[in-house]
């Protein structure tokens, strides 16, 4: 087998799945899945034969079960092997009971690339009862908690209860792979550990990656000497033992225990949503092993475990999520019926700042500065205007890291190191902020968290494992929490809200919507034109060169395509035209008003799309279809491009879901148009309905970015409103609100 020698340039990339040896406490014989030969073998094994366990390399399994002492084994070992054939795993089989020389063992076995690996390991333990009966009342206790914090704390407690080891920890992995207790049950003559941090490189990504497909990792005693693992050719691959329960651990993992005192260590992981969210880390301080059984139990229990902090993550989100909608809600009904937009978000018991987790908002609104809670001095929040509308691209924006950014805000980083900021007039400076403060975090760090770097004697900077644990604090500054996407939702959601009642209430005077609809009509008037004037010579170059292909018998191949690729211009080029004047002309149309029968239309849009889009696996669904008053043209070219983009963009989901449904509220009628598609990513929230936008992630589905602008134009013509919620990979759902009565 080759060595690896771990230093600065590949620390991150230790094969630590092929380290060449097992831990002490077991033996390992890995067999050819098919033909049963032995390609690998542990050198430990010779404890228990009198033959040199090389010897046995290239010879059937069944050859090694005659020389090994053997008993209770109700099948041979190939009999073990075989009912394994048709079972790609053997989780459901494992453990196999059987003694060696009259000691009671396990075999476990697992699959390894064209192997099968047979793990022997002893079943004696010093727990003595029963583990897989108390799991029932642990379980019980764990989920007692009624929130994520106790519901940790709770799952130290009864680990450490069923498998009593000196420390257990559980650990949170945060975004950039760096670790931090956050939990902690632990015999009272040691020190914490909760409360610090260790940087990601203490458990490197593949280190983090095993973790996710082997649940449960034990390391017996970090003084034992590792036992190595010979095949028959010194050019033969190293065995895979990403499945292995004796797998050997990094050098550089065991000097990193033995720096912190640990002479065994055991870990569950905990998985949330597909992904490694953390550890329930045990450390005792002599040597210690648990048998197969008693991890197994302890891996349960962190399956449950994962379970629950799952849902209690997601239900919190969800919580904090319905708190922030309901304001926002509350907040545009405030909105449609006061006079003055400043007394609706600032006068009520639910006011702007509300929408948020936000200490203090500011609205800049015509010509007045009104603040709530707490925000820089006016003077300072015209500094912070005045930067917004310079270096503010979209209409949102939002950073936890202001004063980094914006240098003058270092002063007051104690009240606005996190801003979010929402425009409702570039033009006339107008716009909302939301402040957050400074986040004095003290991150202790378990030892400098800069691993030292020894000279190994051949010109190499070896990594050696931190010396000391102890606390080495960081202060991080001029940051605040992060804002949530349900956050900046909410923000969006008011925002529209605002942006509708200032074009209700005050078209006649605001400066903005003269200059607005000034700009309309001249887009309107020159996409006509040019659009007409563009097409005549178009089509000109499209007849000439069908002309060419079709007449002209001595072109080329290569003519040809440059031919066929000027037609294919031209047709996308109309089609695109076609789409500028459908979008112009949606600001030049009359409107006709006429109740529209819902439930005709949608059905006759749904059959209309199938036909164009032909998908495979769609599940449409209509539910209730009250009617509304609009213009049917429009009312048709809105819920067209809605459900058209439902379809599509959900055509990649197994299956595609698609429903529509409408819902009469007081003198509303909301109609939503939901789907598991692609998803909305939240940086594109502010961006959706403007012209030509298209996200990344739906580059290589066709469409033009026109779609929803036009969507966009024709509800707010019919004085409607329209919003959408959306989460990344998941789906979309569009709402569009009309009032009953014009």
């Amino acid at each position: 087998m080759s060595s690896y020698q771990v230093d600065l340039t590949n620390c991150d990339k230790e094969p630590i799945h092929i380290p060449g040896k097992i831990q002490s406490h077991g033996f390992l014989v890995a067999v050819n899945s098919k033909t049963h030969v032995i390609n690998y073998i542990s050198d430990n094994i010779s404890q228990f034969i009198k033959d040199k366990p090389k010897d046995f390399l290239g010879k059937k399994i069944d050859e090694l079960e005659k020389s090994l002492p053997i008993s209770f084994l109700q099948l041979k070992l190939s009999q073990i092997l075989q009912l394994g054939h048709t079972n790609q795993y053997f989780e459901s089989i494992n453990p196999f009971n059987l003694e060696l020389n009259s000691k009671p063992y396990n075999l476990i076995i697992s699959i390894s690339g064209d192997n099968k690996i047979l793990e022997f390991e002893t079943v004696e333990s010093d727990l003595d009862f029963d583990i897989q009966k108390t799991i029932g009342r642990s379980v019980s206790e764990i989920l007692s908690g009624k929130n994520l914090n106790s519901l940790l704390v709770n799952a130290a407690h009864e680990i450490k209860k069923i498998i009593n080891y000196d420390r257990v920890m559980v650990y949170r992995f945060g975004e950039d792979g760096h670790g931090e207790v956050v939990a902690e049950v632990k015999n009272d003559e040691l020190e914490p550990f909760f409360g610090l941090h260790y940087p990601a490189s203490d458990i490197p990504k593949q280190a983090r990656e095993l973790y996710k497909i082997n649940l449960t990792r034990i390391i017996a005693d970090v003084n034992s000497e590792s036992s190595g693992i010979i095949t028959l050719e010194s050019e033969t691959a190293p065995l895979d033992l990403t499945h292995s329960s004796l797998r050997a651990v990094s050098p550089i993992h065991i000097q990193y225990l033995k720096n912190m005192g640990v002479y065994s260590s055991f870990s569950i992981s905990l998985i949330a949503h597909g992904e490694l969210w953390g550890l329930i880390a045990c450390h005792n301080y002599s040597p210690r092993f648990i048998n197969f059984k008693a991890r197994d139990a302890s891996k349960l229990i962190g399956q449950i475990l994962s379970s629950a902090l799952e849902f209690r993550q997601d239900e919190e989100n969800v919580e904090k999520a319905a708190k922030l909608n309901a304001a926002a809600t509350e907040l545009a009904e405030y909105i449609e019926k006061d006079n003055y937009i400043t007394d609706a978000l600032t006068r009520h018991s639910t006011t702007v700042q509300d929408i948020t987790t936000a200490k203090g908002a500011v609205i800049v609104f015509d010509n007045n500065i009104t603040t709530i809670g707490t925000t820089p001095s006016l003077s300072q929040i015209n500094d912070i205007v005045k930067w917004l509308k310079t270096n503010m691209h979209d209409t949102v924006y939002y950073t936890h890291r202001f004063p980094e950014i914006f240098f003058p805000a270092k002063e007051y980083s104690d009240v606005a190191s996190g801003i979010l900021a929402c425009i409702l007039s570039k033009e006339l400076s107008e716009l909302i902020i939301w402040f957050k403060p400074e986040q004095l975090e003290t991150i202790n760090w378990a030892g400098n968290p800069e691993k030292s770097v020894e000279d190994n004697g051949n010109g190499l900077l070896q990594l050696s494992p931190r010396k000391s644990f102890e606390s080495w604090t960081q202060i991080v500054k001029n940051t605040s929490e992060k804002w949530g996407s349900e956050e900046i939702g909410a923000v969006i959601k008011v925002r529209e809200q605002v942006i509708y009642a200032i074009n209700r209430k005050a078209n006649d005077i605001r400066v903005l919507n003269e200059k607005l609809s000034l700009a309309y009509e001249e887009l309107d008037t020159f996409s006509f034109t040019i659009s007409h004037d563009l097409r005549t010579p178009l089509s000109s170059i499209k007849s000439y060169a069908e002309l060419l292909v079709t007449s002209n018998k001595s072109l080329d191949d290569s003519a040809k395509k440059i031919l066929d690729r000027i037609i294919a211009g031209t047709d996308k080029m109309n089609f695109l035209i076609r789409e500028i004047l459908n979008y112009s002309r949606v600001g030049r149309a009359d409107m006709e008003f006429t109740p529209v029968k819902m439930d005709r239309l949608l059905n006759e849009i749904k059959r209309e799309v199938i036909a164009a889009l032909n998908p495979q696996n769609l599940e449409f669904e209509i539910g209730a279809t009250p009617d509304i008053l609009g213009d049917m043209v429009m009312i048709t070219q809105v819920f067209t491009n809605l459900i058209n983009n439902a379809v599509k963009y959900s055509s990649r989901s197994k299956p595609s879901k698609v429903r529509i449904e409408g819902l009469e509220n007081n003198d509303e009628v909301v109609y939503s148009i939901s789907d598991n598609g692609v998803g909305i990513d939240v940086n594109y929230y502010s961006r959706v309905f403007e012209l030509f936008k298209r996200m990344d992630n739906v580059k290589d589905f066709e469409g033009t970015g026109v779609g929803l602008a036009i969507v966009k134009r024709i509800v707010e013509k019919h004085e409607a409103r329209i919003w959408f919620e959306s989460t990344l990979g998941t789906g979309t759902i569009f709402y569009i609100s009309f009032k009953k009565n014009r």
